[in-house]
């Protein structure tokens, strides 16, 4: 498990991490997101033991990067949001220098390397430059890099940010397989649909401080219990407005044809007692259900930066009927 308790970290004046809590269990393949400005860059470099906290502490599996350096450092293979240096090496040399920092060399890093551009689908590019390598290739590259030690754990800044939809595609498949091997994986990213389609944990950082965190299938039911119902009439639908209007546990109502849209104060017994009140009054329902939650409404809820709810599937009209 990796742990951050009550991180802190300063630039100055500036306070990039305010007291920072996350717990990581492994197997985990968590999405760690946030607006721009918020602390996931400077998180991350804390968890991978580049810099250390002003205060609080970082402990993966017990070891703490300051004590462990070395042996806590062997733990996590880490893919930066930039690719960095070396353009002037052949991609197999870059692998195979890179062996040689973590002690392997030879035969064994000669066959690791073939293993992993294998792996990530490079090995034709095993004699070409890096520099000669796409963004896509180079993220690839640096994916091979980090896990030429075969690390428990995988540590990614922005992985598929730039990438072509299909170099994302395959990108996002060698990490969900990664994933099924029993890695624990963090991803940074602000590409929430590559979030909620990857990850079955999430962690929300704003302002330096976490404000959400848990298994994204949990999260993603409390939001859409927040989110407006929708009740589709095969007629009769400015009777069920006039009904609708009369309850009051609905806050507020919005029409388009023949679906009304509802913001309704209750659980899951109180929307089925709603559902029958208008069956037995003789309203004509053709289906009802809540609209189901988006990780971007939450993310913009959390942060502060929309509306309470952002409504995508609808262009909706006040009805004042």
């Amino acid at each position: 498990m990796l742990k951050l308790d009550n991180i802190k970290k300063f630039y100055g004046h500036f306070c990039a991490l305010d007291g920072l809590e996350l717990s990581i269990s492994d197997g985990s393949l968590l999405g760690f997101v946030g607006p721009n400005g918020a602390g996931k860059t400077t998180a991350i470099k804390i968890m991978t033991g580049i810099i250390y906290p002003d205060e609080g502490s970082v402990t993966l599996n017990g070891m703490n990067p300051e004590q462990d350096g070395k042996n806590y450092r062997s733990m996590i293979g880490y893919v930066p949001d930039a690719f960095g240096i070396y353009n002037n090496l052949k991609v197999r040399e870059y692998m195979e220098f890179f062996a040689a920092c973590v002690g392997i060399d030879g035969m064994e890093a000669r066959k690791k390397t073939e293993q992993l551009l294998n792996y990530v689908e490079l090995s034709d590019k095993a004699d070409f430059y890096v520099e000669a390598l796409s963004r896509g290739m180079k993220q690839k590259l640096a994916l091979a890099r980090a896990l030429i030690n075969d690390p428990p754990m995988l540590i990614m800044d922005e992985p598929t940010s730039g990438l072509d939809p299909r170099t994302r595609y395959e990108f996002k498949q060698i990490v969900g397989e990664l994933s099924d091997r029993g890695k624990t994986i963090i991803i940074s990213s602000h590409i929430l649909s590559d979030i909620s389609e990857l990850c079955t944990d999430i962690g929300i950082i704003d302002q330096g401080s976490l404000v959400m965190s848990g298994r994204l299938m949990d999260v993603m039911k409390l939001v859409t219990a927040e989110n407006p119902i929708i009740i589709s009439m095969s007629k009769k639908t400015t009777q069920a407005i006039r009904f609708l209007k009369d309850d009051a546990s609905v806050k507020s109502l919005a029409i388009k044809g023949n679906d009304l849209m509802i913001n309704f104060a209750g659980g899951a017994k109180d929307e089925a007692a709603l559902l029958k009140r208008m069956i037995d009054a003789g309203l004509p329902v053709r289906s009802f259900s809540r609209e189901k939650g988006s990780l971007e409404s939450m993310f913009m809820q959390l942060t502060g930066h929309g509306e309470e709810h952002t409504i995508t599937s609808y262009d909706i009209a006040e009805s004042n009927s």
